[in-house]
């Protein structure tokens, strides 16, 4: 992800002025407002943390306002303690049960430091680094039969589910109540977010079978498919599968009455929509060519165009024939396939 405008040095350096304004503006909070004190730091005594975290954080963040290598040492040292801070706060508050709004604060700031130390030092912000391991984007070995990919879908779904609808959410939801942030809520949110999950359960399954069955392939970046998928929700949204995940996890939020599990629902959408969107749509429209981008055109990435169809997105629906993978329609094969 590139920074324009600006530029992304002097971005990442006017990120650490706000912080540090932030910084100065919250200490001077804790000394005045004894709900503050209470509600970030617990029983800690604010002189003996203010020793360290003045000079380490407030300063340290002003510091890395500076151009050259004493802004860019700054700006790492400002970093480093944001995050050995966080770590030993939520620590604190797991076991005392205090200073939970503290956590909350310290995890923006660890997010908002790496952010700008990443324009400083790097002139970007490296969202190529996310894309490893399984999420790297690969096209799956072309099979005769869908019975393995399916077998592979179904494996995923089990994984992925039940780490980032059960296990994930249930962690965090401890953690909101250990940390006296939890807000009691009636009955019905959750009722609601039942109904959520298993709307978007079943437009998850249906997106994942279109991938499987249409394209050749799962729903995995490192086995994607191989062919141009149109069919099912892919009809109506290009990310129906984002859509469906995100949903989840603000329905699965709503069962467990936990505000914080739908903040980690949202803030993943907004990491997948501006960090991974932009990588897997540039692979799609270098694998399908103009396929892809008349598909792209026609159908919109969240919002499905329902009440009418033009005539670009009619010609696309064609294309979802069972008869397109014959030798007179388009390829739509990832090159260096042995389809391709």
């Amino acid at each position: 992800m590139h920074t324009t405008a600006l530029g992304p040095a002097l971005l990442g350096r006017l990120s650490f002025a706000a912080q540090a304004s932030a910084g100065a503006a919250w200490w001077i909070a804790v000394f005045t407002v004894p709900l503050v004190r209470a509600a970030t730091l617990g029983g800690l005594d604010p002189v003996m943390v203010a020793v360290l975290d003045i000079p380490l954080f407030v300063a340290a963040s002003a510091l890395a306002v500076l151009p050259g290598r004493v802004g860019r040492l700054a700006a790492v040292v400002t970093t480093a303690w944001t995050l050995f801070v966080t770590v030993s706060l939520a620590l604190y508050a797991t076991v005392t049960g205090l200073a939970g709004w503290g956590v909350l604060a310290m995890i923006a700031a660890s997010g908002w430091s790496l952010l700008a130390l990443s324009l400083i030092w790097l002139g970007r912000i490296p969202t190529t680094w996310l894309l490893v391991g399984p999420f790297a984007f690969r096209p799956a070995r072309p099979r005769r039969s869908p019975v393995t990919h399916i077998l592979a879908t179904t494996a995923q779904i089990v994984v992925f589910w039940g780490l980032f609808l059960v296990v994930f959410p249930l962690v965090i939801a401890f953690l909101e109540r250990r940390w006296g942030l939890a807000v009691p809520l009636p009955l019905g949110v959750s009722v609601a977010g039942a109904v959520l999950v298993l709307a978007a359960s079943l437009l998850g399954l249906a997106s994942a079978a279109a991938l499987t069955v249409k394209g050749d392939g799962t729903p995995l970046p490192s086995a994607m498919p191989n062919r141009l998928v149109v069919a099912g929700p892919y009809r109506w949204v290009r990310n129906p599968m984002a859509v469906a995940g995100i949903v989840q996890g603000v329905g699965v939020g709503l069962i467990l009455q936990s505000w914080l599990v739908v903040m980690w629902a949202l803030a993943g959408s907004l990491v997948w929509n501006y960090a991974i969107r932009p990588h897997e749509e540039a692979d799609l429209a270098s694998s399908f060519g103009d396929d892809y981008r008349r598909y792209s055109e026609a159908v919109r990435c969240w919002v499905p165009r329902l009440p009418r169809r033009s005539r670009t997105q009619k010609t696309m629906m064609a294309t979802n024939h069972p008869t397109r993978n014959t030798s007179t329609a388009p390829s739509t094969t990832h090159p260096g396939s042995p389809r391709a």
